[in-house]
């Protein structure tokens, strides 16, 4: 059973955000400012990067979707940053609608002979358990009548944390969602040409059975200022972590608040000519 996650990086996509641009070009110029790229690889070096690399199931792939275009700086920052985590694959993709770009991506990898499969979609600026990959193999292994039946199945993990990161750390509160696309994945049967961008993730439980998990918790989902919903950001509720808080972080997720304190550090930093 082949396990699959895909990632849009600053993919200059043809719609897909709600800040809206008139060309290509436009949207390339807006995606690749220094400074929004700057915040976007904090997030993702503190948070998607980290709890991709301690699966505790190594048998997947994590497909990262990029621009053709992409700044060759930046381009060599998240090449140096997954190169050591052999699972990534960076992969280049002209200008299309977002969701067939990545539909695209995973097709392509999994091949002309579809091989039954578990697909999950992550942003740049989120986090998963340790744990997930092992967690939706062994759920997809023990719902193997219900996966013979039908040809697609959603698997959620529906608690986590919202959290903020910042040059002083972490402040999160737990959540529990309703079909985020953080902690959710699909079964796929043998030879199903869809795939989990097929589908809005608000809805899967509309369009096939659903399993629907309340533990561990399985997410960080990011609030900052750069998110495609910055309308909705509010860290009022958000408080520091604390001890208990920041040992899951670490255990749940391999996300140290030093290394965040660290890293958003930098953003203030000279960079170059990035």
């Amino acid at each position: 059973m082949r396990v699959i996650g895909v990632c849009r990086f600053s993919y200059p996509a043809l719609g897909g955000f709600k800040r809206m641009h008139d060309s290509v070009a436009e949207r390339e110029a807006y995606l690749y400012a220094p400074a929004r790229m700057a915040l976007r690889f904090a997030h993702f070096e503190a948070l998607t990067l980290p709890s991709i690399r301690a699966q505790t199931d190594p048998d997947f792939t994590f497909l990262i979707i990029i621009g053709e275009n992409m700044p060759a700086p930046w381009l060599q920052k998240l090449r140096d940053l997954c190169d050591p985590v052999p699972q990534i694959k960076i992969v280049p993709r002209a200008p299309l609608k977002h969701r067939l770009a990545l539909q695209l991506a995973i097709q392509d990898e999994l091949g002309e002979a579809r091989p039954e499969s578990l697909q999950f979609r992550l942003d740049d600026d989120d986090a998963v358990g340790v744990d997930f990959v092992e967690q939706i193999r062994s759920v997809a292994r023990r719902t193997g009548r219900l996966r013979r039946r039908e040809p697609r199945t959603a698997i959620e993990f529906n608690t986590g944390y919202s959290a903020t990161l910042s040059a002083d750390g972490i402040i999160a509160e737990d959540v529990i969602s309703s079909f985020w696309a953080c902690g959710l994945a699909v079964h796929f049967a043998e030879g199903d040409a869809r795939t989990i961008m097929n589908y809005g993730h608000h809805k899967l439980h509309h369009e096939m059975p659903s399993i629907i998990h309340p533990r561990p918790p399985m997410y960080i989902r990011a609030k900052h200022s750069d998110n495609d919903s910055a309308a909705k950001f509010r860290p009022r509720k958000l408080k520091p972590l604390s001890d208990a808080q920041a040992r899951i972080f670490e255990d749940r997720f391999n996300v140290r608040e030093e290394q965040v304190r660290a890293v958003f550090s930098a953003l203030d930093a000279p960079r170059g000519t990035m």
